[in-house]
């Protein structure tokens, strides 16, 4: 019975030491992710999902949202520094001010990888991970034009323009894929901007804020269409932007019998907005898979930290002004009523549920 007892005891120890052991193995060390803020659902599954990804890869992650505050993300990324990672993740509030504790993160041997915001005017930016942001701008144009039914229908038809934040490199990429499409329109005049106001220094919309866009569409509302024009399209590069406009129309009557919706597009396939779809009053977003660029993030970390040399880099398309960064370029989809159900809910990024 003593020598049971002994054995037993021996045999628990080492179970203990082996599980120890084995979880000490596991720990590949430290990641930082610095997401902008929490406000937009699409930052906090971003965040979840590149946390569970790297953790189911071994790593132990440290998780900082910065409320949309340029100090706050510059003070948890050098306090993510001091902890000294393997590699931070960062999706900048503003991808042009980071450029000081960059230089303490690459002075600590630390690699630096942007997540879907570029970290420009600084070299150390050692990779960046996003979708074809030109693809998603002509991916919106297009689908303004399927709505409009153009070019059967001639027109010619009012749009009006709205960009992202200028302070977010992909804004410039996204407007300017839109334009590629609408330009060329506008110069024909199929297409007519009837406030005149065109380029990303009228058209843009800073931190992303929809009351901002509701704030500009009354203005331009009340300054060329109170002769009884009316807007036909509208240009929104992403869904809170969308549904500030749609407030500010509804405001003035649209959505009725007599003054229905202008073709309105959109970016990030967010619950509300897929719902607006539904509904008749948004016309089209972009699906941007996060899970998927989650875990490209994560499989391309793990290859970097571990030695590896990545694959597929795309080392052409994202000068940040000091450097053309290696990026990885994911594929954006157009969503509208047609096609909701099988990409966004057919993929199990929104649940069916989740719509009424």
């Amino acid at each position: 019975m003593t020598f049971l007892k002994t054995l037993t005891a021996a045999l628990a120890v080492g179970v203990v030491a082996l599980t120890a052991s084995t979880a000490f193995a596991q720990d590949k060390g430290l990641i930082g992710i610095s997401m902008p803020e929490k406000t937009t659902l699409r930052w906090i599954n971003d965040g979840n999902a590149l946390k569970a990804e790297l953790e189911a890869k071994g790593y132990t992650v440290d998780l900082q949202y910065a409320d949309d505050d340029i100090p706050n993300q510059l003070a948890q990324i050098e306090n993510m520094v001091t902890k000294g990672p393997k590699a931070v993740v960062i999706a900048a509030v503003d991808g042009t001010t980071l450029s000081d504790v960059l230089q303490k993160a690459a002075d600590a041997g630390v690699k630096v990888f942007a997540y879907d915001r570029l970290l420009n005017q600084t070299p150390n930016v050692d990779y960046y991970t996003t979708f074809d942001n030109f693809s998603v701008g002509v991916l919106q144009a297009n689908s303004l034009l399927k709505g409009l039914g153009y070019p059967e229908k001639k027109g010619p038809f009012n749009i009006e323009l709205f960009g992202g934040s200028p302070d977010d490199n992909n804004a410039f990429f996204f407007y300017d894929g839109a334009m590629s499409v609408l330009q060329p329109l506008i110069d024909k005049g199929d297409f007519v901007v009837k406030s005149g106001q065109m380029g990303m220094d009228k058209d843009g919309t800073l931190r992303w804020d929809g009351a901002t866009a509701q704030a500009r569409m009354d203005n331009l509302l009340s300054a060329s269409y109170s002769d009884g024009g009316r807007v036909d399209a509208v240009l929104a590069p992403n869904d809170n932007l969308a549904l500030g406009i749609i407030s500010s129309l509804r405001g003035v009557g649209y959505g009725s019998a007599d003054q229905p919706w202008p073709i309105i597009s959109g970016q990030d396939a967010q619950v509300p907005s897929i719902k607006s779809i539904i509904a008749g009053e948004q016309y089209s977003t972009i699906f941007k898979d996060t899970r998927e660029l989650a875990k490209t993030t994560a499989a391309l970390v793990d290859t970097v930290v571990s030695g590896g040399t990545p694959e597929g880099l795309d080392t052409k398309t994202y000068n940040n002004k000091v450097k053309v960064v290696p990026s990885i370029l994911l594929t954006p989809y157009a969503v509208d009523k047609s096609n909701y159900e099988q990409l966004v809910i057919g993929s199990g990024y929104i649940k069916a549920e989740d719509l009424k």
